[in-house]
């Protein structure tokens, strides 16, 4: 399975996704293992993991997670996190996992990449009857600094077509695909500590900044790191944590 260019080039940025994207809370675990009704030990598939940024806050929640990513850099660095034990290589579209094997299946900021008809209809084989989808999206809010509307338009005017932003929602796919029920969302919004660096590190993690070639990628990143540090940054951050729900009927 090819993956789409724009997020083939996670691959050159895996540090930067690593540093610069938020973690997950306990807050955000714990709504989603309640609204799925998910016990201790719950068998859980982490799907497109990238360098495990949930996966880990699963099992620190103490769930029983496999995590399946197919690009060898972001599965490399989510191995030394997590331990290589727990880690499969592989797409959405063809899970290497049992059927109905798992209690729940997330996916964190990587369901726009997905052909979602033919992942849905593997989510659905993996999941055990009555079994859960998490559909999560993670997104810093900067609204209230100073540099904002700059940094806002940097990154807007540089993105392409985009599936995340010009592909059809989510939820519209699982209404078209069979064997679900109605999809709902749950909000978790925390506030999380964050740095210059840390704020750079984000820019140089959205897919298609990590996609421009080096040296236009060095100067977009040279200005957002001058246009944050030209005005004051807040020590801390809302981080919008929105999660899709579905259960397999």
């Amino acid at each position: 399975m090819q993956l789409h260019p724009l997020a083939a080039g996670f691959a050159d940025a895996t540090e930067a996704y690593e540093r610069g994207r938020p973690e997950y809370a306990p807050a955000v675990v714990g709504a989603l293992a309640a609204e799925l009704g998910l016990p201790a030990g719950a068998p859980v598939l982490d799907l497109a993991a990238g360098t495990g940024k949930l996966t880990r806050a699963l099992l620190a929640f103490g769930l029983d997670v496999v995590a399946v990513e197919p690009q060898a850099e972001l599965r490399a660095l989510l191995a030394e996190h997590v331990g290589p034990e727990r880690v499969r290589e592989g797409v959405a579209e063809s899970i290497p996992l049992p059927d109905a094997s798992v209690a729940a299946v997330t996916v964190a900021d990587a369901f726009h990449w997905f052909d979602q008809a033919a992942a849905l209809a593997e989510i659905r084989r993996v999941l055990r009857p009555g079994g859960g989808l998490a559909v999560v999206f993670c997104m810093r809010d900067w609204s209230g600094a100073p540099w904002a509307d700059g940094l806002g338009r940097l990154m807007s005017d540089l993105r392409p077509a985009h599936p995340g932003v010009d592909g059809p929602p989510w939820q519209e796919s699982l209404r078209a695909a069979p064997g679900w029920g109605a999809p709902r969302d749950v909000r978790v919004t925390v506030s999380q500590r964050v740095s210059v660096e840390q704020l750079v590190a984000y820019v140089a993690s959205i897919s298609w900044i990590g996609a421009l070639p080096a040296q236009r990628r060095a100067e977009v990143l040279a200005r957002a790191e001058q246009l944050v540090r030209a005005g004051e940054t807040p020590p801390a951050m809302p981080v919008h944590v929105s999660i899709g729900l579905a259960s397999r009927t």
